[in-house]
């Protein structure tokens, strides 16, 4: 039966990545760092509504954020098994705050632009390729190998959905005291406690790819590696669907407080917040329950409450009944993700780990320029309840569909005697 657990030394395996110096370091510093970096995501969205009320705007932003990880993804995966992983997330958390920075007096000066926000986005997104699978691969390094991988993975998604329980909220009592641009220049000094971590940090450097061996060859093995793991390949499928139709919160919850439910910066905030508690839970229970390794009935459960959440949220027209079905769609899309991230790492050798997640970061986070457009068109045009029934509606049954169809592509064929 599922629980939290003690390990062999009485210490409960929910916390036992933590008996290493550096995750605890990371966790500490990620922790101030992610909910500056929330404060960034709830302001960004606020700002362009302000701007420009716009649903399919906000979706254009979303997709300038995202898309350099289609073009950058797979090279960043080689750099990050290339170089010292610390070194390159050190400079690409350094450039973050030097975005945020920059956005902030845009904004608190007054002259910002929606292509400001535009230019800023994307070299955001540009970053975040490099950034995000150099730190998804550096956790096995901070915890010292994969006894407490899976704990470390859904403890760092803990951190990032505590983040998002209180950046939100943070952000909408900032803005509506002093203004958006408080909620950029906080993020921005965030970044210099993730920084102080890093610097902190003794780490053996490990380069465990030939540097004179050509880009694409390296490529190519992550690539040949995904294809020959099932797991692998069938965690990727079932991402990919949800990310392109069901995770498509940074539209969904600012339309449907902004526009539907004419809630103020406070209340929006109240609206993210009660999905990050989901999302918490979610972390919660994978850390209590999978220090022997990820569970394959939370992809199937994440997905369900996911997109049951998204559908029966079409129908809100109250503040707390939206927030208890942004709970359930929280806690099902950080079952499934966090899950998944396990999964894919515990089946990946150490000579890979950068170059499969990246691409794990590629169909996760790259798919989302086409989500945000697809469903920013689709609210603009039909309103946000149709834009939630598709998005949960096919997002479920395609991620129930590439698992049935992938599924019967391993059985063995039989041949007739």
């Amino acid at each position: 039966m599922g629980g939290v657990t003690r390990a062999p030394g009485g210490r409960l395996t929910l916390l036992a990545p933590l008996r290493h110096r550096n995750f605890r370091l990371f966790f500490a510093g990620q922790l101030v760092s992610l909910i500056g970096s929330w404060m960034q995501t709830v302001g960004q969205a606020w700002l362009v509504l302000s701007l420009t009320r716009s649903p399919f705007l906000l979706g254009v932003i979303s997709a300038l954020q995202w898309s350099p990880v289609l073009l950058l993804s797979l090279p960043a995966g080689v750099v990050a098994d290339r170089v010292p992983k610390r070194t390159l997330i050190l400079i690409t958390q350094t450039m973050l705050l030097l975005l945020a920075l920059c956005l902030g007096v845009l904004t608190t000066a007054g002259v910002v632009r929606y292509w400001h926000v535009a230019v800023l986005a994307a070299l955001l997104g540009s970053v975040n390729a490099f950034d995000v699978p150099a730190r998804q691969a550096f956790i096995v390094e901070m915890v010292g190998g994969t006894e407490d991988l899976p704990g470390a993975i859904a403890l760092n998604s803990s951190i990032f959905n505590s983040a998002r329980l209180i950046g939100p909220g943070v952000a909408g009592v900032m803005i509506a005291a002093w203004g958006v641009g408080t909620a950029f220049l906080a993020n921005a000094a965030s970044f210099l406690a993730v920084i102080a971590a890093l610097g902190a940090m003794r780490v053996q450097s490990t380069v465990r790819v030939t540097p004179g061996a050509g880009l694409l060859m390296h490529i190519a093995e992550g690539v040949g590696f995904i294809r020959s793991s099932s797991a692998v390949s069938s965690v990727l499928g079932e991402l990919g669907v949800l990310s392109l139709f069901a995770m498509n919160f940074n539209i969904v919850v600012p339309v449907l407080a902004r526009i539907q439910l004419h809630l103020t910066a406070r209340g929006f905030g109240f609206l993210m917040a009660a999905q990050g508690a989901g999302a918490l839970a979610a972390s919660l229970i994978v850390a209590g329950t999978c220090a022997r390794g990820p569970r394959p009935s939370y992809l199937v459960w994440g997905a369900v409450f996911l997109c049951t959440g998204l559908m029966a949220l079409s129908r809100a027209t109250r503040p707390g009944v939206a927030g208890a079905e942004l709970f359930l769609a929280g806690l099902g899309t950080v079952m499934f993700t966090a899950t998944a991230n396990s999964t894919v790492q515990m089946e990946t050798p150490d000579a890979l780990r950068g170059r499969v997640m990246s691409m794990y970061a590629l169909v996760f986070n790259g798919l989302a320029p086409f989500g945000a457009l697809m469903m920013g068109g689709i609210i603009g045009t039909w309103g946000l309840p149709v834009g939630l029934i598709v998005g949960g509606g096919v997002g479920l049954a395609g991620t129930l569909g590439v698992r049935g169809m992938l599924k019967r592509s391993r059985e063995p064929v039989a041949v007739p005697g």
